[in-house]
């Protein structure tokens, strides 16, 4: 199932339609796990509060949002490596997922998913009856 991932380094995406916001939006750096009985994700969102996270599924489609409040810095910056910015990925779902039994959570800035499969997906031992 999860032969043809590839690594990718954080990059910005090009949202689709017009902003409100004049901020950049980040595809979020994940992790996926595939264990028996279901994919997990773990995806990299620092700075988004739990009540600013944003998750739909839609036919197939899985979607994560999540938007950053900028905090106002005093003083003049002298050097800054961090951007501030929101956050967006879609996953495509396979028929494998129970969609009905998704599970989120959110711990420091790391957003948990837990995909369970589906009853049909999961591999079984398979009795062997003599005749």
């Amino acid at each position: 199932m999860a032969d043809d991932l590839q690594i990718e380094e954080k990059k910005a995406v090009q949202a689709t339609g017009e902003s409100t916001r004049d901020i950049p939006v980040f595809v979020p750096a994940v992790d996926i796990y595939e264990s028996e009985n279901a994919l997990t994700i773990l995806a990299d969102m620092p700075g988004v509060p739990i009540e600013k996270i944003d998750i739909d599924l839609d036919s197939d489609q899985l979607t994560i949002r999540g938007t950053v409040d900028q905090e106002e810095v005093k003083g003049k910056v002298i050097f800054k490596e961090f951007t501030y910015g929101d956050y967006y990925r879609q996953f495509s779902l396979s028929s494998d997922i129970d969609r009905a039994k998704i599970q989120a959570s959110t711990k420091d800035g790391v957003l948990k998913l837990v995909l369970p499969k589906a009853e049909a997906a999961k591999p079984r031992k398979i009795t062997v009856q003599s005749t």
